[in-house]
């Protein structure tokens, strides 16, 4: 696992994911972005899959991206209940599940439910490299993750984490 600060949409990755809502239609923030990068074939490929549940992970392809996928799952909005954790950690490993079904081997996630879901980022980020660092030891070898944070705040958080 590794930690790095940028632009997810620029990875050359085999899927990066997309912190989506529950159309999948495109949204603001990374999903925006996401969308807007790949191109409208990513817009009508998601038409078809009927939306995502919280914690649930749908994969489409990449398009324009430089990642060969997309992962999308829809995180939680945070309210301070147990069932948030249970649902974050839920779109890290449906969505590494996913990749592994795929034979993917490399993934990068953003800061799932970080932005506009209010999760606060010490708790999200400990979920996050939590819940990735169990399925990499479980049944995730040969699988390279990236976290990819657009802060220095963000970055340096996930990246004492990674390093624990």
């Amino acid at each position: 696992m590794k930690a790095v600060q940028g632009d997810i949409t620029k990875l050359e990755v085999d899927a990066i994911v997309n912190a989506a809502n529950a159309s999948l239609l495109g949204g603001g923030g990374v999903d925006g972005a996401i969308h807007q990068a790949a191109g409208p074939g990513l817009f009508q490929e998601c038409r078809t899959l009927g939306g995502c549940r919280t914690g649930e992970a749908k994969i489409t392809k990449g398009y324009n991206l430089r990642a060969k996928y997309v992962i999308h799952t829809v995180g939680p909005v945070y309210s301070g209940k147990p069932q948030d954790a249970e649902l974050l950690a839920a779109c890290y490993r449906n969505s590494l599940a996913l990749a592994k079904e795929n034979g993917l081997l490399t993934i990068a996630f953003p800061a799932i439910s970080c932005g506009v879901y209010r999760y606060p980022k010490e708790k999200a980020s400990k979920i996050a490299v939590n819940t990735t660092a169990a399925f990499l030891k479980d049944q995730g070898r040969g699988m390279t993750v990236w976290f990819v944070l657009s802060s220095k705040p963000d970055l340096e958080l996930y990246q004492t984490l990674c390093s624990l």
